[in-house]
């Protein structure tokens, strides 16, 4: 498709000048030449215009909505079951159950947060039939792929996984297509360094409300031999600032599960999960209420002897069972530390006070956060 910007202008039709800025009286009178516009009021529209449109829509809206109905109801007379899943896929209702089976793990073993995150995609592939996966040509390194899926493509609609090529930008506007027509659960995998290329999508996400998760993996320093070119620095803040989009950076495979189960309940955000490379231990902390805790953005991970501590250890994601063993080691020099796993920051922030109070004391004076990562420019100024 070929367009002229400024088309019908008598002087700037096809030159710059006409974008960004008003043609202006002169010119504007000239463009209404153009057109044979004989009106003389501004921005005016004539009634039969407004009758014309709203007759054509109406009547259009009937056509297809009266078409759709009578299909629809041929189609329950004959598959009764696949009808009331459509139903429920369309009205986002989840089958029952469906997150009892999502993946434990018991203290002590080891896996990447991404290599968890894939065993959760495989396991919702089979309890949410309208799962609608991809990746931007880095399904083996993000662990997005549905393996027992075929692929989508022009011969095979029924493929589940979507196999976007290095199209961060593409990708992340077809999920937000796919999520606006509604009855389909979707997601899109890259690493996180490369989110900046997607980022005007998930800033449409975030605004229009729409339930994408997006799967960033190869999180912070720890991203192997790619070297300073694949770190994501300053990403993690960057995406953190962007109002209505859910980031959880999981601190180890029970937290990856939980952080999963939010995204998919999600009904009127996006999410991002942040996910590590390198192998995470899971930690004693998240056997149990995993869910519960990882729902509230933040929670006390591993409890102080004392009720008041005289300190507090925040981190999120990887750094986490770093403050953990920091705990154990303060503990033997006789400082009491109480440590905090956050997450989710904007899950955390929207909890009552209360509740921030009691992760977060404020008799607590000694406090100290650990990120691999840059901070918000200027907070450091506000301490």
């Amino acid at each position: 498709m070929k367009t002229v910007i400024g088309f019908g202008s008598a002087n700037k039709s096809g030159k710059s000048s006409s974008h960004g800025a008003p043609l202006g009286s002169d010119e504007a009178k000239l463009s209404e030449d153009t057109y044979k516009w004989t009106f003389e009021e501004d921005f005016y529209v004539p009634e039969e215009v407004y009758t014309h449109f709203k007759e054509a829509v109406k009547l259009k809206g009937e056509y297809y909505e009266e078409s759709w109905e009578k299909r629809f109801g041929e189609y329950k007379i004959k598959y009764p079951e696949l009808a009331e899943e459509l139903e429920d896929n369309i009205d986002d209702v989840l089958p029952e159950g469906w997150a009892s089976g999502l993946p434990k793990y018991e203290a002590g073993t080891s896996i990447s947060t991404r290599e968890a995150s894939g065993k959760v995609i495989n396991y919702l592939s089979e309890v949410l039939p309208n799962l609608f996966v991809g990746s931007a040509d880095l399904a083996g390194s993000n662990k997005t792929a549905i393996n027992k899926e075929a692929d989508f493509s022009k011969t095979d609609y029924t493929g589940q996984n979507i196999w976007f090529g290095v199209r961060e930008f593409a990708m992340g506007a077809a999920l937000n297509g796919i999520a606006l027509h509604s009855g389909l659960k979707t997601f899109g995998g890259t690493f996180f360094v490369v989110s900046d290329y997607m980022r005007p999508a998930m800033r449409l996400a975030a605004l229009m409300k729409l339930p994408v998760t997006y799967v960033f993996t190869h999180d912070s320093i720890a991203v192997g031999e790619d070297g300073p070119t694949h770190e994501p620095i300053e990403h993690l803040a960057s995406l953190r600032a962007m109002p209505n989009l859910s980031i959880i950076r999981p601190a180890d495979a029970n937290e990856a599960s939980a952080a999963w189960k939010l995204a998919v309940k999600s009904k009127d955000k996006p999410t991002g999960l942040v996910l590590s490379r390198q192998n995470l231990p899971v930690l004693e902390g998240t056997t149990e209420n995993v869910f519960e805790n990882v729902s509230k953005g933040g929670y006390i991970i591993s409890p102080s002897k004392q009720n008041t501590p005289d300190v507090l250890l925040l981190a999120s994601g990887s750094k986490v069972h770093l403050i953990v063993e920091a705990q154990k080691q303060l503990q033997q020099e006789g400082i009491d530390a109480s440590v905090v796993s956050m997450p989710s920051f904007d899950l955390f922030e929207a909890q009552p006070q209360d509740y921030k109070e009691q992760i977060l004391p404020r008799a607590v004076e000694k406090r100290l956060a650990i990120e691999t990562g840059l901070h918000l420019v200027g907070t450091d100024l506000l301490a």
